[in-house]
């Protein structure tokens, strides 16, 4: 999704998987996004696309993640996956907050992409996305290394933020790069 990150969009996706019991063997080393490396990442991403029954993503810019504030920017991006999906889901199951914009029925569950297949899915699906946006991003702005660290907080970006101060992509909103913007 990109939350934390002081650069780039949030990025949410939705997933929707079939009853499937033999499905787990389909997706072998399905979980958390942040605990695979990236061409498992990549991989699994393209094998999810071909076994869900739907998916869908949605991505809230920076300008919008300033002005509205990361967690409404992060309630809208999924409130947008899940309106975008072909089909509609009978309930949603989030990684552990409720989505307000939504009156289907909601299991908001802690740690829910170690915990759920269809969670886990979303969460591949909107890393390597974002990833791959960062890694676009960074042909037009090369003095960041967005294809190194996608928009997070490595040494390396602070380093490069402090160089060049922030660019387009940077969330002046956040207070490390609003004070580095002011010098």
């Amino acid at each position: 999704m990109g939350r934390g990150a002081l650069a780039g969009p949030v990025v949410a996706a939705a997933v929707i998987l079939p009853a499937d019991e033999s499905l787990p063997a389909a997706l072998p080393g399905l979980r958390d996004s942040k605990a695979l490396p990236p061409k498992a990442r990549e991989r699994l991403a393209a094998t999810l696309q071909a076994v869900a029954v739907a998916t869908a993503l949605a991505v809230v810019p920076a300008e919008l993640v300033d002005a509205a504030g990361i967690a409404a920017a992060g309630q809208l991006a999924l409130a947008r996956a899940i309106a975008a999906l072909p089909v509609t889901p009978h309930a949603l199951i989030t990684d552990a907050f409720r989505i307000r914009a939504s009156t289907l029925p909601q299991l908001a569950l802690i740690r829910a992409d170690a915990r759920c297949c269809s969670v886990a899915a979303a969460s591949i699906l909107a890393k390597v996305y974002r990833d791959g946006l960062m890694s676009a991003l960074h042909l037009d702005y090369p003095p960041y290394g967005f294809d190194r660290h996608k928009g997070y907080g490595t040494a390396a970006h602070w380093a490069a933020l402090q160089r060049h101060g922030p660019c387009a992509l940077h969330r002046r909103s956040f207070a490390p790069v609003r004070e580095l913007g002011q010098r």
